[in-house]
C-alpha cells in the first residue's frame, strides 16, 4: 500500500492541541482524509465502524500515554485482531525508555515517533512506514 492523499487516517492522542497539531502536519503534506479519537476507548468503536461500512482505517497514528486505553494496549488489541494485523500504526510518545520502544517493537508498532517533532520527522517516519 502506497501514500495516497484521501488516504483513511485516524489521530488518536488524549491531548486536544496534539491532535490538531498532527492533523495539521497531515493536512500539508497533502492528506485529506483525517479523523480523530481522544484516545483508544473512543478509537477501537470508529475502528470497528469504518470496517464494518466497508471503509477501513489505512494508517492510525497514535499517543502512547492516554487515559481508559493507552497507544500501546489499542496497538495490542489491533494486532490481536486478524482483520488489523497490517494495519499501519506510527506510535506517538513523549517516552525516550529504550524499554517501551522494545515493547511497542514487540507489539507490532509499524514506527514511532517521539514528541517533540517536526513536521519533517513525521514526513520521513511515515515514508519509513509506506515503502
Amino acid at each position: 500500500m502506497g501514500l495516497k492523499a484521501d488516504m483513511k487516517i485516524l489521530v488518536v492522542d488524549d491531548m486536544t492541541t496534539m491532535r490538531k497539531i498532527v492533523k495539521n502536519m497531515l493536512k500539508k503534506m497533502g492528506f485529506t482524509n483525517l479523523s480523530e479519537a481522544d484516545d483508544g476507548a473512543t478509537a477501537w468503536p470508529m475502528i470497528e465502524e469504518a470496517m464494518a461500512a466497508g471503509e477501513p482505517y489505512e494508517f492510525i497514528v497514535s499517543d502512547w500515554n492516554m487515559p481508559q486505553m493507552q497507544g500501546i494496549d489499542l496497538l495490542r488489541k489491533l494486532r490481536a485482531d486478524a482483520r488489523y494485523k497490517a494495519l499501519p500504526f506510527l506510535m506517538v510518545t513523549a517516552e525516550t525508555e529504550q524499554s517501551n520502544v522494545v515493547v511497542a517493537v514487540k507489539e507490532g508498532v509499524s514506527n514511532f515517533v517521539v514528541k517533540p517533532f517536526s513536521e519533517q520527522v513525521l514526513k520521513e517516519k511515515i515514508s519509513k512506514i509506506f515503502v
